[in-house]
Formats: structure tokens, C-alpha cells, sequence
């Protein structure tokens, strides 16, 4: 055999690869042309069958412009084992990529990170992603209703973290919220599916019924945002779900309730029906301005420990910041016949107590029930007789609030009537308590 041996296609035309006979090998050499460049290429091998053998495939190829054969051999194997690698992920995961697609992926990638590794930018971005847990909805709202009962209990000394009321409140919601999505894992929540629930609460009437007002609806948002904000801390919920941006989450502008205010002839027939430590309590509550429950918080010792002040301690006010309310002379009349009790620790008396006196003495034709009515009526005479700023200084409001609620409500000259409602001559005689209150 000689050599060199062209090779062509079919044995026509032009040479389009030669083999060479080396001393140690059979070398077979071709040349093409890459991104129009001329390219000379060559491999070597044992036997001249092997070379005959590629020769005769890399002409084919060649007189097809097939791109591979412009391939070297390095580039050839690192093509093959990158299909390969591509394949397991495709068994293992299901995606199929193609080389290009991974290829230019990566490169968009390397362009975005300045040449830092991928895998350690990944792992950084996941470090910082929690991965979800599914969590049915139901049981998720149970599992928060169990946590916060803890919250609901007080410290010997201090004052509970969550009122039982607003707990029991919260649950009643949480399970109307839950009812709605049966078999629904939180992590499925869209805001469709808010803006079906908020929508449904003024129109579908279940156990509970409607929620006809605007404040009401108000407070399921309040509360389903509450849930929504627990979820992420568990891990339910992805922290960038934007379910609180839905249309329906918007709170509503409620119409303020109209205040409603006792005359001082009222407030005087409510003081004289009433007996015992309720008389205290509603004296209080009209004279001071304090919260119903402060007023069940308060013990008797906080009347007589500052003087001329009733201290509303940190742990029983509603804003959990201390504040001294001026007694004033009426209030001070009113109060003297317990002073017996200045050193007693326990309340002045029970919320049961309270509501039956309030019930019997409002049952009089002057003092038709008013909610908050005393509280309302202390913020609007102190407005009218003392002006904003001191006024909300007593009751523990924004000056703001006490402006656009109880401005105008009464005029100074009524405001004087109310502060100087006394007790009738006769009445400075000891108000003893109930005989279970005293062993207490």
C-alpha cells in the first residue's frame, strides 16, 4: 500500500482527508475551516483499519459541512461527557436540558455574578430561603389559637400579654377564616382566595352571620394578617407571598359611632341607685375617665397611694404606661367613704358585680343604657372644661382622638354641672364591702 492514501466521498471528487504512515503510527489528517477560518486537525492511531475506519466517517461528514467533525478531539470527548452529565440530571430530576440551553444559562449566570462561583452564589441564596413545610389551614389556625393560650395567662404580679377576650375574639375568626379553605395547605393560599373570603363575610351567613359592619370586617383583616405573618415565622408560608396586597385586604373607612353622654342629671340618679363598691367604680368612671377595664384592675390601695391621684399602674393600663389621674373634688367625695380600704390589695369588685348593679340602677327612666357612657361622657365635659391637652392627659388618649371625637359634645357650663355632682347630705356614713370580699 502507498502512501500518503486520499481519502474522498464515494471515491469522487476532491481529497478531503489523507493518512500518513508514520514510524510509530497512521496519522490521519484533514483540514475545514472554523467560523470561516482554515483549520488543519489530525489524530493518530495503531492500526491503519482504525484510521481507514474514522477517515471514512470524518469524510461523510465533511461532505455533509457536518459542524461536528470541525471538532477536535478534546472538544469532541468534553461534548460527549456533557450530554451524558445532562442525561443523569434528566433521570434524576425529570428536566431535560439541552446543551445550548445550559451552556448559555451559565454563561448569563457568570456575567451576572463577575466570575464568582455559581454554586457558592447558591448556596448563599439558600441560606437565606426557608424551605416551606405543608401545613393544612385548619390545622394551622388551631396550632396558633394553642400557642397564644399561654399568652393569656398572668404572671403572679403582672399583667396577662393578650386579654382572654380578644383571644376568644381572635379564635372565633380564625376558625370562619379556616371553615372557608377545607383541605387547602397554606402555602396554596392566593389572594383569590382572600378576596373570596373578605367578600363572603358581608354575604353568607353561617353560625356566626354577616359581618355587616365595615369595623367588623376590619378586624377579620386584622386578624387573618396576624395568621399570615405567624405562618412565615413557622415556615408555612413563603416570607415574599404578597397575599396581603389582594384587593379585598384594603381596610374599609368605618362610619364613627355616634358618642353617646349622660347629662348630670343622669349620672347623678346612676350614682344614687347604685350601692356598695359599684358606686365607687361608676364614680370613677365618670369622674376620672378611666377604661372599664382599668376599672376592673384597679385594687383600692391604687386610690389612696398617691395622694389626691388615682395611679393607673403600667400593667393595668390599656396603652402599658403609667399615669396619674387628678381626683377632683366631687370624685373625692364620692370615694371618702372607703378609705377604710386604702390598704387592701384585692379589686374593687368583680366584673359579675359590676354588670348586675349597672343592670339594676339603669333601669331607672333617666340612664338609658350608653355604650361607654361614662368614659365618653368624662372625655367630652374635661374637653369642654379643661381644653384638649389636659383632658386626653387624664384619659390616656391622643390628643387627636379626643379632638375629633368628643369635641363640642358639651358646653363648659354643663361641663361645671357634672363635675360638682355629690353625694346628698347623709350619705358620709361607711360603705362597707361584701363579707367575701373582705376575707380576700
Amino acid at each position: 500500500m502507498r502512501f500518503p492514501q486520499r481519502l474522498r466521498h464515494n471515491g469522487k471528487g476532491k481529497a478531503l482527508a489523507t493518512i500518513y504512515k508514520r514510524a510509530d503510527c497512521y496519522r490521519l489528517y484533514w483540514r475545514c475551516r472554523v467560523d470561516g477560518k482554515p483549520v488543519s486537525r489530525s489524530k493518530d492511531f495503531a492500526l491503519y483499519s482504525e484510521a481507514a475506519g474514522e477517515g471514512a466517517t470524518l469524510v461523510k461528514q465533511l461532505a455533509r459541512a457536518d459542524k461536528a467533525a470541525t471538532f477536535s478531539p478534546g472538544q469532541a470527548s468534553d461534548a460527549q461527557a456533557a450530554l451524558e452529565r445532562l442525561q443523569r440530571h434528566f433521570t434524576a430530576t425529570g428536566q431535560r436540558v439541552s446543551l445550548l440551553a445550559s451552556a448559555s444559562e451559565f454563561c448569563e449566570a457568570s456575567a451576572l455574578l463577575h466570575g464568582q462561583s455559581i454554586c457558592g452564589a447558591v448556596r448563599a441564596y439558600l441560606a437565606t430561603v426557608a424551605s416551606v413545610t405543608r401545613k393544612d389551614v385548619a390545622e394551622a389556625v388551631e396550632e396558633l389559637i394553642a400557642s397564644e393560650q399561654p399568652r393569656t395567662v398572668a404572671i403572679e404580679g403582672q399583667r396577662a400579654q393578650v386579654s382572654m377576650k380578644y383571644a376568644y375574639n381572635g379564635a372565633i375568626m380564625l376558625r370562619r377564616f379556616a371553615s372557608a379553605f377545607p383541605a387547602t395547605a397554606v402555602c396554596d393560599l392566593g389572594r383569590q382566595h382572600l378576596d373570596a373570603f373578605i367578600a363572603s363575610l358581608a354575604t353568607v351567613s353561617g353560625k356566626q352571620g354577616p359581618v355587616k359592619s365595615a369595623k367588623a370586617r376590619n378586624h377579620y383583616r386584622a386578624v387573618v394578617r396576624h395568621f399570615l405573618t405567624w405562618a412565615v415565622r413557622k415556615d408555612y408560608l413563603q416570607p415574599n407571598h404578597r397575599l396581603n396586597e389582594a384587593d379585598k385586604m384594603r381596610p374599609e373607612h368605618a362610619n364613627t359611632a355616634e358618642v353617646q353622654i349622660y347629662t348630670p342629671t343622669q349620672f347623678r340618679a346612676l350614682l344614687e341607685a347604685a350601692q356598695g363598691p359599684s358606686r365607687a367604680m361608676i364614680a370613677i368612671g365618670g369622674l376620672a375617665g378611666l377604661r372599664t377595664q382599668e376599672l376592673l384592675r384597679l385594687d383600692w390601695a391604687d386610690l389612696w397611694r398617691v395622694a389626691g391621684h388615682i395611679e393607673v399602674t403600667a400593667q393595668k393600663a390599656k396603652t402599658r404606661q403609667r399615669r396619674l389621674v387628678p381626683i377632683c373634688p366631687a370624685l373625692a367625695a364620692w370615694l371618702r367613704p372607703f378609705r377604710q380600704f386604702a390598704q387592701r390589695a384585692s379589686a374593687l369588685t368583680k366584673r359579675r358585680e359590676l354588670a348586675k348593679t349597672c343592670r339594676e340602677a339603669l333601669r331607672c327612666r333617666w340612664c338609658g343604657r350608653k355604650d361607654n357612657g361614662l368614659r365618653h361622657s368624662f372625655c367630652s365635659y374635661a374637653f369642654a372644661l379643661h381644653g384638649e391637652i389636659q383632658a386626653a392627659q387624664q384619659a390616656g388618649h391622643a390628643p387627636g382622638m379626643l379632638h375629633a371625637n368628643y369635641k363640642s359634645l358639651a358646653t363648659a357650663k354643663e361641663a361645671r354641672a357634672w363635675f360638682a355632682v355629690r353625694p346628698a347630705k347623709g350619705e358620709g356614713n361607711v360603705i362597707t364591702l361584701p363579707a367575701r370580699q373582705e376575707g380576700q
